[in-house]
């Protein structure tokens, strides 16, 4: 006759905060924000509240089961209007295979109700042996506990962090990566995988505008290279205002670390609007004049111009300034 329930096997779930965290940027007491809050009481609200989502950072481990799965726990927040649920406060897989992080599935979170507490299976029906796995966490909301589950008799271990040096990649929503399809989408966790370097997304949507405590509190980070996506949010005057305050406090700790600064994505939103035209022309004439001019006395300052970041063709953005994983692709 059929199964009876009591022959199905029960997953055997562990804590994820008992394996490896990767891509943050120093250990926290909530294993899964990116930074320690309580010690930066300088910081404005949002961007406090920012600080302990978990962004970018991911758990990697090794099992031989045949089946994943995920129950965890989030914050009871609707996605925003140009985010899904799956990227907002949702889980992406990845499965190492001939050393390359491949895309295995998703763990798709509860959107009904209060939004706050999800259960999915993430993968099932694999082939047996080890698998190396990497498990991006969700993108825009704060992680409060996650439990990985594996078929009863496997077993499921801590993996090495397989990752190499440590950038830090500080920027607005873009950096956050908004309008991602899913968690592991945002450019520095791409940028990760495909390089095996250790990137770590201090991405603030809407906060970055080098503002002092900001600079404080990466001059405290430890980073082999910084990158910087940040003339998205501030305007022209605060670039001229705020840039070399900005890059000399860094530098107090950092004297030889290379910074870089990457120029802001051409808006779409500036396609008919003449105010948005002039504002984004002018943000970046000073952008590129501020970094120019420190690399005159500063050999580690570098500016990446890649042009039109986003293709001329239109489609690369979910709302004309937030990269889809198209325009992320483009950059």
């Amino acid at each position: 006759g059929p199964a009876s329930a009591a022959e199905k096997p029960e997953p055997n779930y562990v804590d994820a905060a008992t394996l490896t965290l990767v891509n943050k940027p120093h250990a926290t007491k909530q294993p899964f924000h990116r930074v320690e809050v309580a010690d930066y009481p300088d910081l404005s609200k949002t961007v406090r509240l920012y600080y302990t989502y978990s962004t970018g950072v991911a758990v990697v481990f090794r099992t031989d089961s045949r089946t994943i799965r995920a129950r965890w726990e989030t914050s009871g927040k609707n996605p925003s209007d140009n985010m899904a649920a799956v990227a907002q406060k949702g889980l992406d897989l990845y499965i190492r295979s001939n050393g390359e992080w491949v895309f295995a599935g998703v763990g798709r979170p509860k959107i009904n109700g209060k939004n706050d507490r999800h259960d999915a299976a993430i993968i099932s029906n694999m082939a047996e042996g080890e698998k190396e796995c990497l498990l991006y966490l969700p993108l825009y909301d704060q992680l409060k506990k996650l439990e990985i589950g594996v078929d009863e008799k496997s077993v499921i271990t801590p993996m090495e962090n397989p990752f190499r040096h440590k950038i830090v990649v500080h920027g607005s929503s873009i950096t956050h990566g908004i309008a991602a399809g899913r968690a592991g989408m945002a450019y520095s966790s791409r940028l990760g995988r495909d390089t095996g370097l250790y990137c770590i997304n201090l991405g603030f949507s809407g906060q970055c505008t080098m503002q002092p405590e900001f600079a404080s509190y990466l001059s405290r980070v430890e980073a082999d290279a910084f990158v910087f996506d940040c003339f998205s949010n501030p305007s022209a005057e605060v670039i001229n205002e705020r840039f070399d305050a900005f890059v000399d406090t860094i530098r107090r700790t950092h004297p030889t670390t290379p910074l870089i600064f990457l120029q802001t994505i051409r808006r779409e939103t500036r396609n008919f609007s003449t105010r948005i035209e002039k504002f984004e022309r002018e943000k970046q004439a000073a952008a590129e004049a501020q970094v120019r001019d420190r690399m005159k006395t500063d050999k580690n300052i570098y500016f990446v111009d890649p042009g039109d970041l986003l293709g001329s063709d239109h489609i690369a953005t979910a709302d004309g300034t937030h990269p889809t994983d198209l325009g992320f692709t483009y950059m």
